[in-house]
């Protein structure tokens, strides 16, 4: 594959890669239903244990919001909190093998409707979706100079 060598091309592209995978979001989300509080137990599998205001940074929501998000989840027994070990006030959330589980389901939910439009089109293999979703990981996992806060609320633990 040839790498895209003019500047404005790729920021077009780079533009375009985002406004498709939102919309791509918005559909599934849009489609399915899904309990309340899953993007926060997918901001806690990409952080890990994270306190509540760095949660709410992370969600882009007040703190209070934040705790009421967590205290539901904790109702559902999907995360559980323990004592921030750099902070004797500070309280980590976590997911537990619930939450874990529930992620799990939620997301093969997604990954079923997903393949069913792709199935449906017929013009992409398995290898080019790889190779689709494999690009977005690098983007993600390659944080550049420029990037202001490539894990947001991350709490070191």
């Amino acid at each position: 594959m040839e790498a895209v060598t003019h500047p404005d091309r790729l920021e077009q592209l780079g533009s375009e890669l985002v406004v498709q995978s939102a919309r791509l979001v918005r559909l599934v989300r849009r489609s399915l239903a899904q309990p309340a509080g899953v993007r926060v137990l997918s901001l806690l599998d990409e952080l890990g244990p994270t306190g509540v205001s760095a949660l709410a940074a992370a969600d882009h929501c007040s703190q209070p919001t934040m705790t009421g998000q967590v205290r539901q989840l904790k109702e559902h027994g999907w995360v559980q909190g323990a004592p921030n070990p750099d902070d004797a006030r500070g309280t980590l959330v976590s997911l537990t093998d619930a939450g874990r589980a529930e992620l799990t389901r939620v997301r093969a939910d997604h990954g079923r409707m997903v393949a069913e439009r792709l199935r449906r089109t017929q013009e992409y293999d398995d290898q080019q979706v790889a190779a689709a979703v494999e690009l977005l990981r690098t983007v993600l996992e390659n944080p550049t100079d420029d990037t202001t806060d490539e894990n947001p609320g991350r709490n070191p633990s």
